[in-house]
């Protein structure tokens, strides 16, 4: 584990996949054919946080949706790559954009479209449900499964490694 906090001390920039990380990867349509996803709030406040610490927030996606548009808004996330068929270009792309160093950058991913990225970012992490190659090219597998907690736990992780995961809670006195 402390290879893992190592990793996450240095971490500038963390990036999610949409479906299986954010969302529990079910699609759902209305009759219409909108797309609808569910977001987990908890989720959505681990990254404001983290986002608040320092820590630079993108979303890389292949799919393209309105409402993974909005659910970034919501968050603050400008860092937006969505219908990205080739990830890897796309977060080739973000680090050029932020002048981040690849060893500062996190990922986390769920499935073999996400493996180029994970093979080249400081902090490969999947979710449990991603199939068992996808997990071996993880340096951290969560406990929480996508959508219900997995990126809380990834952003809590990068703050306790960095510091500054007691001085966000700190603003929540109780």
């Amino acid at each position: 584990m402390q290879d893992i906090y190592d990793r996450a001390k240095h971490i500038r920039l963390a990036a999610f996949d949409v479906d299986g990380v954010l969302t529990d990867g079910a699609l759902y349509f209305t009759h219409s054919g909108e797309e609808i996803k569910a977001f987990n709030v908890l989720d959505g406040h681990g990254m404001k946080m983290l986002k608040e610490s320092g820590v630079e927030l993108a979303i890389i996606s292949s799919r393209n949706s309105r409402c993974v548009e909005e659910r970034a808004r919501n968050l603050g996330i400008e860092l937006l790559y969505q219908g990205a068929a080739d990830k890897l270009a796309a977060f080739n792309e973000l680090l050029g954009r932020c002048g981040v160093a690849v060893t500062a950058c996190a990922y986390v991913g769920d499935d073999v479209a996400d493996l180029p990225v994970m093979r080249r970012c400081g902090l490969a992490v999947a979710v449990p449900d991603a199939p068992a190659v996808v997990r071996r090219h993880a340096h951290y597998v969560t406990r929480a499964r996508g959508g219900r907690g997995a990126a809380r736990e990834v952003c809590e992780l990068i703050m306790h490694a960095q510091g500054s995961l007691a001085a966000r809670l700190a603003a929540y006195p109780g």
